[in-house]
């Protein structure tokens, strides 16, 4: 009916603190206004952090989540030094679903069985205990859907440790309306997930499908610059891990350790073409998120199948503080390209001009 409806974390602390826990909100109006927060997941319950949902086509929506289950209130360093109070990013894969456009949520929530592979038996409780989470959007293709989540080999030095990167395939998520009768297998199907060629982080993975029925994703690092990779069978098997390029022998893309996505423009006079957000910037840490930019994209051939060369850095968002962080974007096409985004503690919605949105694709 042409109502937005968003997920999203919160709480009344900082990232990570007590309290932290899912809601929603709907709005009508472009994202000019928004309905009240309703509660997803309690905020008196275990944590429950980084919702992401998906719209099946027969209306029902789906959020998934990582939710602190067994309500751990520490775990242990990877070291085994200490132990440290950030509980937001264990437990298990956890899933609810909204029949009526996101105005309530069932009250049960079920779980999503992950294989367990190397980095799970790595971690300070030998897989026990699980550490990961997703920001990944939802995508389906012929008949399965697939989702990028993150695998967590620890936290040490407040930070995480190490990561790899894996897709959740359901193939009857579209059509089958028991959520306990859900399938799911892990990709790749290997032990190993897609990782950094240099660094122990490859995080927060994210793809889209080419026209070909090829997977192209990227991912984060603490390098300087992205991950990408593409799979030809999906999803079954990868490329070999490299940094992101321009195209085929072009140079890397440089990017901080903050998020970056990838995603099809669904609608418009571009359609079918590709947007890239990140930050054009080769800093450490979690800083260097401000500004924003995008690279536009377009398929081109190669010997192994189709791939995609992106043009020149456009920048679509700043902050006048060089401290602002500016991440986690979503894309809406709603005749003409809005984006989400959020600095932690604020969220916005910033409509993209036409004429910045042609510039994408008129680099020399």
């Amino acid at each position: 009916d042409g109502t937005w409806l968003c997920v999203m974390t919160t709480g009344t602390g900082d990232e990570g603190d007590l309290g932290q826990h899912i809601v929603s909100t709907r709005s009508r109006d472009h994202g000019k206004t928004w309905e009240l927060l309703t509660d997803i997941e309690p905020r008196d319950g275990p944590e429950a952090s980084w919702a992401t949902p998906y719209l099946t086509p027969y209306g029902r929506v789906y959020v998934f989540y990582t939710y602190n289950y067994e309500d751990r209130r520490e775990v242990k360093l990877v070291d085994g030094s200490d132990t440290t109070h950030r509980v937001d990013l264990i437990g298990k894969f956890a899933l609810k679903y909204s029949d009526d456009g996101g105005t309530s949520w069932s009250t049960q929530r079920w779980f999503v069985p992950i294989r367990e592979t190397k980095i799970d038996r790595e971690n300070p409780y030998q897989g026990k205990v699980r550490f990961f989470w997703s920001v990944d959007k939802m995508i389906a293709h012929e008949g399965a859907s697939y989702l990028g989540i993150s695998k967590v080999g620890g936290i040490q030095d407040g930070a995480f440790h190490s990561s790899e990167a894996y897709f959740l395939r359901c193939d009857n998520i579209d059509t089958e309306r028991d959520p306990a009768k859900l399938t799911w297998q892990l990709l790749p199907e290997t032990d190993r997930g897609l990782t950094s060629p240099e660094g122990l982080i490859a995080s927060e993975v994210n793809m889209e499908v080419l026209s070909d029925g090829s997977f192209f994703c990227t991912y984060r690092t603490v390098d300087g610059h992205p991950g990408h990779a593409y799979s030809r069978d999906k999803g079954k098997t990868w490329t070999k891990s490299a940094f992101m390029t321009y195209g085929p022998g072009r140079e890397k893309v440089k990017h901080p350790r903050a998020a970056n996505f990838v995603r099809k423009l669904p609608a418009g006079p571009y359609q079918g073409r590709y947007i890239y957000w990140f930050h054009n910037n080769a800093m450490s840490g979690f800083v260097g998120r401000n500004p924003a930019y995008l690279l536009g994209g377009i398929e081109v051939d190669s010997p192994e199948g189709k791939v995609i060369r992106w043009g020149e850095p456009v920048a679509v968002l700043y902050g006048k503080s060089t401290e602002d962080r500016i991440s986690y974007p979503d894309f809406i096409w709603d005749d003409g390209l809005y984006i989400t985004e959020t600095q932690k503690s604020t969220a916005r919605v910033h409509p993209v001009p036409d004429d910045l949105l042609a510039a994408l694709w008129q680099s020399p």
